[in-house]
């Protein structure tokens, strides 16, 4: 006769959190779509209280720069009147999360910040950001850099705290769910990674895409005109188009970034 005190019975709150948690990693390993991913992921943290996200990822990254903001992989839940600001007049530059995540590996509470005010090693550029993120109501949260897989890479996410709660109800919270919430992140960072991801002005038609993956398989003009049943003039036009959109100066460089940002050999939708 089986003992039943020597049974483990689970907690049902924790195996509820157990079933939530992995139909979360289930439905996000099989998003389709950025945009697709992206809510099912601010839905996500916002269980835990994060209800504004910031992510970014750049592939262009040198000792002295990020690359082109044009280039950078940004997705965000943020209002426009922050992200116009922080994002587009460029005062990411000067944030201390940013640059802590620049030189760094993993999660890292936002309290740090409130030392560095402390011990007044914050510039008056990072002082200024942090009145900004005060009056936009950033004030508390986490950052997590990810692990980078080449020097030129960079990606890291800010996981901003609804309006009101302290950072000390925020590490609270981390201490005992920041593990999971890492990993979550982990995940999500690394399925964006294999979606593609258009940006402002960076779209390729089908037609644009087709003949770059044609570049891709080591096809002349003459080639791909006759695959596709153009002329070797529009087929051009094609490819001039395509390095347009994606701002390079040759083809080679098209189908490299075209690549980088997924957007070679998909499945139409």
């Amino acid at each position: 006769m089986t003992d039943s005190a020597a049974l483990e019975i689970p907690d049902p709150t924790e195996g509820d959190r157990l079933a939530a948690r992995r139909d979360y990693l289930e439905r996000l390993t099989n998003a389709q779509s950025i945009e697709e991913l992206w809510q099912l992921h601010c839905d996500k943290m916002a269980t835990y209280g994060f209800d504004r996200l910031i992510y970014g990822f750049t592939r262009y990254r040198t000792a002295t720069s990020l690359g082109d903001p044009e280039d950078f992989v940004i997705l965000t839940n943020h209002d426009e009147s922050y992200t116009d600001a922080f994002l587009g007049k460029g005062l990411y530059f000067h944030a201390p999360m940013v640059n802590w995540a620049l030189n760094h590996e993993g999660a890292c509470s936002w309290s740090i910040l409130g030392e560095m005010m402390r011990s007044g090693t914050i510039t008056d550029s990072e002082r200024k950001v942090i009145d900004f993120n005060r009056q936009h109501g950033v004030t508390s949260g986490y950052s997590i850099s990810f692990k980078s897989i080449s020097p030129r890479t960079k990606g890291a996410i800010a996981l901003t705290a609804r309006a009101g709660v302290t950072q000390e109800e925020v590490d609270a919270t981390w201490s005992v769910h920041g593990r999971d919430i890492v990993v979550m992140n982990n995940v999500a960072h690394l399925k964006i990674l294999t979606l593609p991801y258009a940006g402002p002005a960076r779209g390729l038609t089908k037609r644009q895409r087709e003949a770059l993956q044609w570049v891709g398989d080591g096809k002349t003009t003459a080639d791909i005109a006759l695959i596709m049943g153009l002329t070797a003039a529009t087929v051009e036009k094609h490819l001039r188009l395509a390095r347009e959109a994606l701002n390079v100066d040759t083809t080679a460089q098209a189908v490299l970034k075209a690549a980088f940002l997924n957007q070679m050999f998909v499945f139409e939708t």
